[in-house]
């Protein structure tokens, strides 16, 4: 008798996130956007490491200089190192949106999941959302700013104080698309089979949200991430030109573009330099979040 061969083994299955890479990879833009946006989060956050000059650090004999090997980006008109203010400017606005983000996030997928896996609380929370929708966004803004911050600067101080105040007002005005996206989401999860079957084994709601919902539900809430982070950042930017914002020696991309109006002609630069971070920051995390939703949308995976 010949000895039968031993069986070769099959490969074992691809990872799902192998297949999302690939697709994220295809995707040049997103790469692009990813990587600038990484090279953003480190030169404001770690870039004050290796530039040592304060950025509220006054000279007046410096000031309204050009661009130098001393002050690469010039100063301002106290004589201020812009590229000192403009990493810590992009530190608070970086803060801002991605804070700002994840209580939008939070919010938004809370409203969303209760909204679509229960029916009697499906039409309030969307007459909600759509109330919210309805208000106009900026006007709202002005009236918080005005209404809270001096009860919480009085008790958190005036920086911690208008943080606060800043990312619980974009938080609170920008959940409704995550929960409207969310929402649909899991109208169509919680009929599948494997939720059907679960519930019919006597899996309680609670459970069946957080062990078979909201793992399907993980794309959209990734994809509306990236792109809340680009709106808090331009929300906190028009904030601050508006001079509602941070104060004036706690400095953003937008208060820079604030102080800068009034030597718009004799100093354009110092409009250039906010204005072009702000727009490269947007920008690469739209890209990021158009490369993340191509990669995780199995309906447009593997074209």
């Amino acid at each position: 008798m010949t000895e039968l061969s031993n069986p070769v083994p099959s490969n074992p299955p691809r990872s799902q996130w192998l297949d999302v890479w690939d697709q994220f990879k295809s995707h040049r833009g997103a790469l692009m956007g990813g990587a600038l946006f990484l090279f953003i989060i480190l030169a404001v956050y770690l870039g004050p490491m290796f530039w040592d000059i304060e950025a509220t650090r006054i000279d007046i004999r410096a000031r309204n200089q050009g661009p130098s090997w001393a002050h690469p980006f010039g100063t301002d008109q106290l004589g201020r190192d812009m590229l000192a203010r403009m990493m810590a400017g992009g530190s608070t606005s970086v803060s801002v949106g991605l804070t700002a983000m994840l209580l939008a996030l939070f919010l938004g997928s809370f409203v969303g999941v209760i909204a679509g896996f229960f029916k009697k609380l499906d039409g309030p929370l969307m007459r909600l959302t759509d109330l919210f929708l309805a208000l106009p966004l900026l006007p709202l803004l002005l009236v918080m700013m005005l209404l809270f911050r001096e009860p919480l600067n009085a008790a958190f101080g005036p920086e911690q104080g208008i943080f606060i105040l800043i990312v619980t007002s974009i938080g609170v005005t920008s959940w409704m698309p995550t929960a409207r996206i969310v929402r649909g989401d899991v109208l169509a999860i919680k009929e599948r089979e494997f939720v059907l079957a679960a519930r019919s084994i006597g899996t309680s709601d609670g459970k069946l949200i957080t062990r078979h919902i909201l793992p399907n539900v993980l794309s959209p809430i990734m994809v509306s991430a990236t792109l809340g982070i680009a709106t808090a950042i331009i929300t906190e930017s028009s904030l601050s030109f508006l001079g509602l914002g941070f104060p004036p020696d706690f400095p953003t991309w937008g208060r820079l573009l604030f102080d800068a109006t009034d030597y718009l002609q004799q100093y354009p630069e110092r409009v250039f330099w906010p204005g072009m971070a702000i727009s490269l920051t947007v920008l690469s995390v739209n890209y990021l979040g158009d490369g993340l939703r191509d990669a995780l949308d199995p309906r447009i995976r593997g074209r």
